[in-house]
């Protein structure tokens, strides 16, 4: 079983940074694709950025050029710096991964955190 338990979230004025890091735990084989997903108030929870173990990543188109993924595969973390922050980036982000649960096994299974909360506003 694997936990993703996220931290960084809090308030921030429009034009600010913050930095959300997420760190799996448990018993699994190896991680795979690694990524943040949020959900604002009344919409669908939406890709932010994905990076895979050997370092590929994918943006959403708003979030380009402002946010940056990255991971430490040897310590099983993954991370999302996020810059010039806009009120409509307000929302609870949620980290996800899938991972092969033993080396036996080929099967993919998801995992999500329980997300964490940023709010930008002035």
């Amino acid at each position: 079983q694997v936990q993703l338990v996220e931290s960084g979230g809090g308030l921030v004025q429009p034009g600010g940074s913050l930095r959300l890091s997420c760190v799996a735990s448990g018993s699994f084989f190896r991680l795979n694709i690694m990524g943040w997903y949020r959900q604002a108030p009344g919409k669908q929870r939406e890709l932010v950025a994905t990076i895979t173990r050997g370092g590929m990543i994918n943006y959403e188109g708003s979030v380009k050029g402002r946010f940056t993924i990255s991971r430490d595969n040897d310590r099983n973390t993954v991370s999302l710096q996020m810059n010039s922050l806009k009120p409509e980036d307000t929302a609870v982000y949620y980290c996800n991964a899938d991972y092969r649960a033993t080396i036996a096994t080929m099967r993919y299974l998801e995992v999500w955190g329980q997300g964490t909360l940023v709010t930008v506003s002035s």
